[in-house]
Parts: C-alpha cells; sequence; structure tokens
C-alpha cells in the first residue's frame, strides 16, 4: 500500500504528519471521497470542483489541482484495487495550537483503500441531533466530522449503517455521509441544499440522468415514504429497507430500482462526467 503525503508516494508508517497540523489538532480542513473502479477514478472532475469550493468556503487556499490529479493517480496506480475509496485530504497545514493558521502552506494528503461492493439496500436511523443550515461549515466538506462519528456510532448500535439528521428548523436534511432522497404518492423528492445538505456529487447526478423535485420537507416525512434510498460515491443509489425498525414494503421499490438502473447504466459509460 502506498500513500501520497508531502509530494511524493510514500508508506503509510512513514507519512508522518505534524503535531501541529492544523487538521489534526483543530480539524481544519477539507476532503474528498472517490468510488474508484478497476482504477480509475469516478466523477473526479466534479470532486476536485467541490474540494475547491470548501477550501474557499473556510478560507484555506485553493488546492493545486494539477497536483491533485497527480497524486491521484499516483496512488491508483500503485495500489490495484478492483473498487476502491479514493480520499483526497487537504488541510490548514502547519499552525499555533489555538484557531489560528499558519502561513507554512497546506498538507495534502491521497490514500486509497479496496473495499467490497455494498449492498442493494440497508437499514438506517433517525438521530436527534440537528445539522445547522446556518453555520459556517453548512454544505462544506470539512473534515470537523465529529458530530458524524457520534451519530454514526448510534446507528452502528442499532443496527443500521447509516443515520439521518434533520436541520434546525426541523427539515429533513441529509445522512452523516449521503443524501436522502423519499418517494411520496410515486414522486420523487429529495432536500434542497438550503436544508443545509452536502452538495453530493451523486445527488447531483441522480437528479440529472434520473428527476427529482428538490423539496423542504418535514423531519417525520420518513414516517411515510414509500420509499426512501441513499445516495453517495460508495454508495451510489442504496435502497433502504428498514427505518427506525419500520420495514418498508419493498427494498428497492420501483422508483428506486429505476434510478439504480439509470445511474448504474449511465456511470458505466461517463467516468467522469
Amino acid at each position: 500500500m502506498k500513500i501520497w503525503f508531502d509530494g511524493s508516494l510514500c508508506d503509510p508508517a512513514d507519512a508522518r504528519v505534524s503535531v501541529f497540523d492544523h487538521g489534526l489538532t483543530v480539524g481544519d480542513g477539507v476532503f474528498e471521497t472517490l468510488k474508484t473502479t478497476d482504477g480509475r477514478p469516478f466523477a473526479l472532475t466534479r470532486h476536485l470542483a467541490r474540494l475547491t469550493a470548501s477550501a474557499r468556503g473556510i478560507g484555506l487556499p485553493e488546492p493545486d489541482l494539477d497536483e491533485v490529479r497527480a497524486a491521484c493517480e499516483a496512488v491508483l496506480d500503485a495500489n490495484p484495487a478492483p473498487l476502491g475509496r479514493l480520499r483526497i485530504t487537504c488541510t490548514g497545514g502547519l499552525a499555533p495550537l489555538n484557531s489560528d493558521r499558519g502561513d507554512g502552506g497546506p498538507t495534502l494528503l491521497v490514500a486509497l483503500t479496496e473495499v467490497p461492493r455494498r449492498p442493494d439496500s440497508t437499514a438506517v436511523v433517525t438521530v436527534p441531533w440537528t445539522r445547522n443550515e446556518r453555520g459556517a461549515l453548512a454544505g462544506i466538506k470539512s473534515t470537523s466530522y465529529a458530530e458524524n462519528v457520534v451519530a454514526l456510532a448510534r446507528a452502528r448500535e442499532q443496527g443500521a449503517s447509516e443515520a439521518l439528521f434533520a436541520n434546525t428548523a426541523g427539515r429533513l436534511c441529509e445522512g452523516t455521509g449521503s443524501n436522502v432522497f423519499v418517494v411520496l404518492d410515486g414522486e420523487l423528492h429529495t432536500p434542497p441544499l438550503a436544508s443545509g445538505c452536502l452538495a453530493g456529487i451523486t445527488r447531483a447526478l441522480v437528479l440529472e440522468w434520473f428527476g427529482a423535485k428538490e423539496t423542504d420537507l418535514p423531519f417525520d416525512v420518513l414516517e411515510h415514504a414509500e420509499e426512501v434510498f441513499l445516495t453517495s460515491s460508495t454508495r451510489d443509489v442504496q435502497a433502504v429497507h428498514t427505518l427506525d425498525g419500520r420495514r418498508l414494503p419493498a427494498a428497492p421499490g420501483p422508483v428506486t430500482a429505476e434510478a439504480m438502473r439509470v445511474f448504474d447504466g449511465h456511470a458505466a459509460t461517463v467516468p467522469d462526467p
């Protein structure tokens, strides 16, 4: 296994991030996670655009995308895997032991792990904590991920793979690492970006390739949705078969199954949409 750190490939054991790196001390960083298939990243251009937007959103220098692309290519060449999760992380770099940033420049890390194919359906739970749709990190893919760790641990304790949040207004928002779609009266809906959810790459592609209404929905819509599915770079389109212990009638249901079919068909022929 080789990773990219400090400008070159190295063994993971030799990638030593400083104890003064702002990504470590205060979670000051941004990241992207991509699916890779047989050494080929999916939707890399979109992910790099979002990485740049996230960096800009929290005031970090915009990443050198030529360097990031070269790093991704080097890591993929060094780590052949039929299906992988590629992680690109940019942190604030060396900084004081407080919230102030230093001037030494960012840290770039790129790593890949092999993953199994996800199951076609999964269980999810709702959690009592909320997303702050008006916060400084709303819609930014930040490494400040502790609230997701807490929520996902709650989901795991209940036999689920994902936890869903409302926002502070009590509206449906997103999962810890996914966007959520619901079917109501046969129509597909997903929360708008104004809800505070991340502008997911897979979410955007489902909207473009399959179509759905961006609708401000109450959180309790989950209690009577006919179908629910999640989207993310590693889940693609994944049906929900159980929500807070309630078994959904069909998983995947007809709308979800068609969304899966359409997404898989496009993704197989357009690797960088």
